[in-house]
């Protein structure tokens, strides 16, 4: 039996008892028992057929809300170990991969001097992480509030780090306005740039890459193109690949559209808000 259907017989048993009986009452017993009778018999038979019938379902209802918190409480735990794979995989598993970049940097240097530089950077590269670190975990223990989030700034670094760790030439046309965007807005849709900004380093091949926003009028549009190798096999497809993932569970639950092509030679991750279809 639903929680519905449970409220809506709560709501009609005292009802149809006490019209019953008055129906009885005036029908049939009407020579036998005075007004003043009937009216005491109509409380007590009411009180007597609604406590009957009332313990059954209140005890159906009490079940009923315990199975529902339980239900939420999974659903927490879920939400909760889904926000701490995101927290790993955006920060501490991206941080792992730009260290083994610095090691593979490291072992191929050919003089001293080189060496010492490449441990230098590496040195503070282990430093980020540790940072990175205590961020993740300072991210899991609050939520984020829009003040600290120096959303502009933070992509502009974003991207100057990518072409400093990759050497890959970035042509940027950023005209998406940040005040609209709530402070959720701008943490799902900078997770989604940096998950395709460590795609093209980690797998493309890129020499360079275009990154272009734009406010609409009811949202905005996002794209981020490589003239790298590219995909035979549909993203999504592919084993193993929980970045992708991520990314398509932030714009879905975010309520936006995602798409993933390719284009005149092109790798083309598109992100939008709003109502115009992306083609």
């Amino acid at each position: 039996m639903s929680y519905k259907s449970l409220k809506w017989m709560i709501l009609c048993i005292p009802t149809i008892t006490i019209g019953l009986w008055e129906y009885a009452r005036h029908t049939f017993l009407l020579p036998y028992i005075s007004m003043e009778l009937g009216n005491v018999l109509a409380t007590v038979i009411v009180f007597l057929v609604t406590i009957t019938m009332m313990r059954g379902l209140f005890k159906k209802m009490e079940e009923t809300q315990e199975k529902l918190n339980e239900e939420r409480m999974v659903k927490v735990a879920l939400q909760e170990r889904e926000k701490l794979a995101r927290e790993l995989h955006d920060g501490i598993s991206q941080s792992l991969f730009m260290l083994s970049v610095k090691l593979d940097q490291l072992e191929m240097a050919k003089s001293d001097d080189e060496r010492n530089d490449k441990l230098d950077k590496l040195r503070e590269k282990v430093r980020y992480v540790y940072e990175d670190v205590r961020q993740a975990i300072g991210n899991l223990q609050t939520e984020p509030e829009a003040a600290d989030l120096p959303w502009s700034q933070s992509l502009l670094t974003m991207i100057e780090e990518f072409k400093r760790e990759t050497g890959v030439e970035v042509h940027l046309q950023w005209q998406l306005s940040e005040d609209p965007l709530s402070a959720k807005e701008k943490i799902e849709l900078f997770a989604c740039l940096r998950e395709a900004l460590m795609n093209v380093q980690k797998h493309a091949q890129a020499t360079k890459v275009w990154l272009t926003g734009h406010s609409t009028g009811d949202g905005f549009w996002c794209e981020l193109k490589d003239n790298g190798r590219g995909f035979t096999e549909y993203p999504y497809e592919l084993k193993g690949k929980y970045g992708l993932q991520m990314m398509k569970d932030r714009a879905g639950q975010m309520g936006w559209k995602l798409a993933f092509l390719r284009e005149e030679g092109f790798t083309v991750v598109r992100i939008q808000k709003g109502k115009e279809e992306i083609e």
